[in-house]
């Protein structure tokens, strides 16, 4: 039998372990590690000191057209920011107009790593805790990182970190689960044939919407099918990720990561419900693939437990889902402080790829590939520091101030004001 996860991880800290005295018990570690990262949750993340003198935020707007919203900020000085909403604000904007837009009005810009925390206080918005308030406020968050960067004539990255990659490796994101395999594989190849890319995440298991049967295992069969073929497929030269969104049970997904390992494949995403954290370490530690969590949280919780009892090996925040740069570079430094990896989800926007980029450039924990939906939008904008295309299978992260793109003036003024 193969050692697993936690041979390897006891094996790692032997010397260390040796050195306890002999009443330490493995929780009497996790508890010394879960108080380690409360320190590092305490460390801020903007740099505050580039900016010599306050820059109060005088107002945030939110701006729609044909259903889709930005974001503008500006403060008392004139400087100004813009950012591109994530779909979800369609439904979301009465919490940016009512929760979140009031608290940010009058304050210091400088303050944004204390502001995020306060702003779960104001009005008890810790109730909406989610995408439901992570969405609106990563906008209003994406928008001040903008100006500021404006205002300190640096890219984003340089705001919240240094820049450790100045090209930034992609995987191609496939779906199809609910389709015959068949189909699936033409598809994938398809989608991975547009671009010059050498890594690709697949799905396995199916969708609990996409079920008749509550307690369905998923599409009979199909995961072990679709598992080896990709290899075949694709060769053993492409780095192959799966990722099941919390549709299995621990042993379920136990089965499914020994058969991923026999494939080498190299992490399983979201092997059991996201916040069951018991089950995720339990699959964690049956394993040697990684494992990897962290789209769906709302919360430094989950992150913070996986990681101080070694349930967990890859941190996965969504920039937009967990609110934020700031936030998810604190889920990041966190797994940094054990040496584990940070890979972001990114998800549905239209400039959720650049947000992901900058995020991934001041990463020094970042893994080797993230995630790429394609470059369509509808934005209007213009980018001098990188033609923003896949190359070698890298995109180049912008340099230029901000986020380093200019929004066409003629195409944000036909946005209309939303008002409470």
């Amino acid at each position: 039998m193969n050692p697993n996860r936690r041979q390897f991880f006891s094996t790692a800290l032997a010397a260390g372990a040796a050195s306890l005295p002999s009443c330490a018990r493995p929780d009497s570690q996790a508890d010394e590690r879960y108080q380690r990262l409360g320190e590092v949750l305490k460390q801020p993340v903007l740099k505050k000191q580039l900016f010599s003198t306050p820059v109060i935020i005088e107002s945030v707007e939110l701006l729609r057209l044909d259903n889709r919203y930005l974001c503008r900020v500006r403060s008392r000085d004139g400087a100004e920011g813009i950012s591109v909403a994530h779909s979800g604000m369609s439904t979301l904007y009465p919490i940016f107009l009512k929760n979140l837009q009031p608290f940010f009005l009058g304050k210091d810009a400088r303050e944004l790593d204390l502001i995020l925390d306060k702003v779960f206080i104001y009005g008890f918005n810790f109730r909406y805790s989610g995408i439901s308030l992570g969405i609106p406020l990563a906008t209003i968050e994406f928008a001040i990182l903008d100006m500021l960067g404006r205002i300190a004539d640096k890219p984003v990255g340089q705001l919240i970190g240094e820049i450790h990659n100045p090209e930034v490796a992609i995987y191609v994101a496939t779906e199809w689960r609910e389709k015959p395999v068949a189909e699936s594989i033409k598809l994938i190849q398809d989608l991975f044939s547009r671009y010059d890319a050498q890594a690709l995440k697949i799905k396995v298991g199916g969708l609990m919407f996409m079920t008749t049967d509550m307690h369905a295992e998923g599409p009979p069969g199909r995961t072990e099918e679709i598992v080896p073929l990709v290899r075949k497929t694709f060769g053993d030269h492409v780095a192959l990720y799966a990722d099941s969104n919390s549709f299995y049970t621990a042993d379920e997904a136990i089965r499914v990561g020994r058969l991923l390992e026999e494939y080498k494949y190299e992490y399983f995403e979201e092997p059991v419900m996201f916040d069951h954290l018991a089950d995720i370490k339990q699959v964690a530690d049956a394993l040697t693939l990684p494992v990897a969590n962290g789209e769906q949280d709302y919360s430094f919780y989950g992150f913070r437990w996986l990681l101080a009892n070694d349930g967990l090996d890859i941190v996965q925040p969504d920039n937009y889902y967990f609110g934020g740069l700031i936030r998810s570079m604190k889920a990041a430094r966190m797994a940094a402080e054990f040496g584990k990896t940070c890979i972001p989800h990114m998800s549905g926007g239209g400039l959720g790829y650049l947000y992901n980029i900058q995020f991934v450039s001041a990463l020094p924990n970042a893994g080797a590939h993230h995630e790429f939906k394609g470059l369509n939008t509808h934005v209007q904008f213009e980018c001098k520091t990188s033609p923003l295309k896949v190359s070698g299978g890298k995109i180049q992260v912008p340099t230029g101030p901000g986020f380093g793109v200019d929004f066409d003036p003629a195409w944000v003024s036909k946005h209309e004001a939303v008002s409470a």
